[in-house]
């Protein structure tokens, strides 16, 4: 459908209205000639529209000359039309070429990255290590070595393991694989023990190597004992080893913050827009003074790459938003209060359990004394809990203490 659609507005194309009191001889004419049409459309029993190509149109207008017909033009359409146009229009035609030789020759070149994979190191960083080995914005798409700047990246972004430039005419899609750090590995011939890393009820124990202290429904306190690394036997009497294994226990945690009632917050006042186009590396502003009013703002960035066909152009629209600000004094409610102070207590508590378990349930509760609201975030986990822990450090903690 597609196809045939380019293909007659390469050939020129007509829309054509037809009057005629028998329709019928005009269609049996373009039938016995072979001519086609097509989105016919009838408007009264006398009369239709259709389109048909420009060549057809042009033989069905000389053979309907015998015909009680009237044959009105309402549009033209497709190439020949669009040249005949500019035929007396020279300079606009030069103009229209040389944009396509530019379109035709910028193509060849990189105006446009697509960076995908990337997780921990940022857009910024992949981009400055591009550019270091040759490869920016209006670099020659056809010269990019993907193997040897593979190398190269590599070695300048060691957080990377791999990454791959695939050039497609004026885009360049970045694809990279972050590195993942493995594990520590455990030294099975250094004699441990598993200690509490905090306070909790003792769930479920998984003993690897070493002697079973504690059993499951035990409570036990920060630093206690698990799995101990001294055996004994029974023969050869006591022996070291690397006291390994999981236990997994419910844990509580009371955290409490403090929340002011009396604030500040930002009053915005009028925005100021301002334009910019960005030609490869190169900016132009469309404003005087590149400075704003003394006084605090806050500035929103949008950029936005023009496209021509689906071609990214070398040339980039830039909308800055200044959004000028005074603060001015708010009571917060104490409903208010609560949830902003819960929200701060939730996010803590999830970077201190999350790498070792899940949070449970929570409960939040809160008192206000002097203009401040004092939150208090009781919390229920289910985690790891331990650590392993040297035998000669543990035997020198012991002694200390």
């Amino acid at each position: 459908m597609l196809l045939t659609k380019i293909t007659n507005r390469l050939r020129g194309e007509v829309r054509l209205r037809v009057v005629s009191a028998f329709p019928e001889r005009v269609l049996n004419l373009c039938a016995s000639r072979r001519l086609a049409l097509w989105d016919v459309c009838w408007v009264t029993p006398t009369e239709f529209a259709c389109t048909l190509s420009w060549q057809d149109c042009r033989e069905l207008r000389r053979a309907a000359e015998k015909l009680d017909c009237s044959l009105t033009v309402e549009q033209r359409r497709g190439m020949p039309f669009f040249l005949r146009w500019l035929k007396g229009r020279r300079a606009l035609a030069v103009g229209i070429a040389a944009s396509a030789l530019g379109l035709l020759l910028g193509s060849f070149f990189i105006w446009d990255f697509e960076i995908e994979g990337n997780v921990t190191v940022s857009d910024r960083e992949i981009l400055r290590a591009l550019e270091k080995n040759g490869v920016r914005m209006g670099s020659f798409g056809l010269s990019v070595d993907g193997d040897d700047l593979r190398n190269h990246v590599l070695l300048d972004l060691p957080q990377l393991s791999w990454i791959a430039v695939n050039v497609t005419g004026c885009r360049a899609h970045v694809q990279v694989r972050e590195r993942v750090e493995a594990p520590g590995i455990v030294d099975r011939r250094e004699p441990s023990n598993l200690v509490a890393r905090r306070a909790g009820l003792v769930l479920e124990i998984r003993t690897l190597a070493g002697e079973r202290m504690v059993l499951p429904g035990t409570t036990v306190e920060e630093g206690q004992l698990l799995i101990s690394g001294i055996e004994d036997t029974d023969t050869f009497g006591a022996r070291m080893l690397a006291g390994l294994g999981s236990v997994t226990a419910r844990t509580w945690y009371t955290l409490t913050t403090e929340v002011p009632l009396t604030g500040r917050r930002k009053a915005y006042g009028e925005e100021t827009v301002r334009w910019a186009l960005v030609f490869g590396t190169h900016r132009v502003n469309f404003y005087g003074n590149s400075s704003i009013a003394d006084g605090k703002y806050d500035k929103i960035q949008k950029r936005t790459q023009l496209r021509f066909l689906g071609i990214s152009l070398p040339v980039s629209t830039v909308r800055e938003v200044w959004r000028p600000y005074t603060e001015e004094a708010v009571t917060l409610t104490a409903a208010e209060a609560r949830q902003k102070g819960e929200a701060i207590l939730t996010e803590y508590l999830h970077t201190l359990v999350d790498d070792y378990g899940t949070v449970q349930s929570s409960l939040c509760t809160a008192r206000e004394a002097d203009d401040v609201l004092r939150v208090t975030l009781t919390a229920e986990c289910r985690e790891e809990i331990g650590r392993q822990v040297p035998i000669y450090d543990q035997t020198v903690m012991d002694a200390e203490a």
